[in-house]
């Protein structure tokens, strides 16, 4: 296990190393995930910095996930991207899902934008719908925060009351009025993976209050929410989740709904950055 000095000391080392190649304070975080990668490409005069360079970066290996830091500015604010995050079904404990998080925080980052392809349990909800998280179910029964703790990076106790800003959430359904459409809100569960959800498990997780299911984005929250960073988060429902139609489910179903949705995705993020 990863002691609290040796963890402050990685990633200082981590944020230390992309501070010497950007030069730049960014206040706000972006993690991108399936699909969703291209808003890095509008960060005007891009730094890009592959994670393979960056000491003690892990490595996506996943299909959508570029596995690259993008560095610059959107529409007037500085911002850092991770285009591809890590999950834990490709053999990284939650503490190393969420590290790069760490490492946001120790640059500057004050916000953070974490976005998702998810699988849709509301069966009021289509394919193509972007939710705004309200909250999530911890279904992975893993913990970034196990193990010693550190008051330097939070503390031993983190309120989850609100691991979803509230202020964030309304800016969100306020850009996307402006915009002409409307934002679901929901619950995400959040699973290991990497298998897709059996109907039975789809059963319970609606009995639970789950509107949405995926296998990422709660470790990097509740990291983000034990260094004081404000979160807002989205689901992209690239698919309705194991049987609600008569239909295999496939991660390609997931690339094609994430190629669909792009451009009001990037319109909606973009909105959300010029208010912040």
């Amino acid at each position: 296990m990863t002691t609290p000095s040796s963890l402050i000391a990685q990633i200082q080392e981590a944020a230390d190393f992309i501070s010497r190649e950007t030069k730049i304070t960014p206040q706000i975080g972006l993690i991108l995930g399936s699909g969703l990668g291209v808003l890095a490409d509008l960060i005007q005069q891009p730094i890009v910095i592959d994670y393979a360079r960056i000491p003690h970066f892990p490595v996506s290996t996943v299909e959508g996930h570029a596995g690259e830091l993008v560095v610059g500015e959107i529409e007037g604010k500085q911002v850092i991207i991770m285009k591809g995050r890590f999950h834990a079904y490709e053999g990284y404990g939650p503490e190393t899902v969420s590290f790069p998080v760490r490492v946001m925080k120790a640059l500057g980052v004050q916000t953070l934008i974490v976005t998702n392809a998810a699988g849709g349990i509301n069966e009021s909800y289509q394919v193509g719908d972007l939710m705004v998280i309200a909250d999530h179910l911890n279904l992975t029964f893993k913990n970034p925060l196990i193990g010693p703790n550190d008051p330097a990076l939070g503390v031993r106790f983190p309120d989850m009351s609100e691991a979803y800003s509230k202020r964030l959430r309304k800016l969100a359904h306020d850009v996307a009025a402006s915009q002409d459409f409307k934002l679901q809100e929901g619950v995400y569960v959040g699973l290991l993976g990497p298998n897709y959800e059996t109907p039975a498990e789809i059963r319970m997780f609606r009995t639970l209050g789950g509107d949405a299911v995926g296998m990422s984005t709660v470790p990097e929250v509740i990291v983000a929410r034990h260094a004081g960073i404000e979160v807002l988060g989205f689901s992209c429902i690239s698919n309705m989740a194991s049987g609600i139609l008569d239909q295999p489910l496939s991660h390609a179903e997931v690339m094609e709904t994430t190629e669909r949705v792009k451009p009001k995705f990037l319109k909606l993020v973009l909105g959300i950055i010029s208010a912040l």
